[in-house]
């Protein structure tokens, strides 16, 4: 097992979000967290990753806890975020952006790991020179998913990688993560297109109110009448 999230317990202020959610990732796999607006399923990520505290429970990475380190700490283990939003520094060149997020490798293997994560993605390559600003959402996602990667994750978390593309580029960017996991990345990711994310997923979590609802392979959940009419808007695949 490559995580471990046992019984979190976090939320903003006095509010509560997470009622003492707990989740697994074995390495390799392909892990999707779906479930309805407000489910706390990016609270979840960025209570892993140390962006917000956990009240109780307990985050172990490949059998050490995390619960209390820093995001810079936890990212030099070997577990990285691309978050929905601000991802990416706009102003900076494609090039300019992998080497800020290369920054926590040692600086002598830095080009070396730039090269290789541009081997995996030739359309960043092309436009290594051109501004992230003026780059469409599925490149600038493409981008955002391999600043992280320059930094050599085992565990790639992810959240919403397909809010606000178009068709196309949803396809791009799925392919890509099914590319990314073939080389032996695990991912966890929080999705709204929840078909998608689960036929792609070996395992799936449904979270409600801040609480586990479901679990299962994620074909399973698919073919699941009850997962479907609560939480795939129809009837089951």
């Amino acid at each position: 097992m490559i995580l471990d999230v046992d019984g979190i317990e976090a939320g903003y202020g006095e509010a509560p979000v997470l009622r003492g959610v707990s989740l697994r990732v074995d390495a390799g796999q392909v892990v999707a967290i779906i479930g309805p607006n407000g489910a706390g399923k990016s609270t979840l990520l960025k209570t892993i990753y140390g962006l917000v505290p956990a009240r109780a429970g307990v985050v172990r990475f490949e059998g050490d806890e995390l619960t209390r380190e820093r995001p810079e700490r936890i990212t030099r283990r070997g577990l990285n975020l691309v978050p929905q939003l601000g991802n990416v520094f706009p102003s900076l060149s494609v090039g300019e952006n992998l080497k800020v997020g290369v920054l926590p490798v040692a600086r002598r293997e830095r080009r070396g790991e730039i090269e290789r994560v541009l081997e995996l993605f030739p359309l960043l390559r092309e436009r290594r020179r051109q501004r992230a600003a003026t780059l469409s959402g599925g490149q600038r996602k493409l981008l955002a998913i391999a600043r992280a990667l320059v930094t050599r994750p085992r565990l790639l978390l992810l959240d919403e990688p397909s809010a606000g593309l178009a068709p196309q580029a949803v396809e791009l960017v799925f392919d890509k993560l099914r590319e990314i996991n073939e080389r032996g990345i695990a991912i966890a990711m929080v999705e709204q297109n929840a078909r998608r994310a689960l036929a792609l997923a070996d395992v799936g979590y449904v979270l409600d109110l801040g609480r586990n609802a479901y679990e299962g392979p994620g074909a399973a959940l698919l073919e699941d009448p009850k997962v479907a009419e609560l939480y795939l808007g129809g009837t089951a695949r």
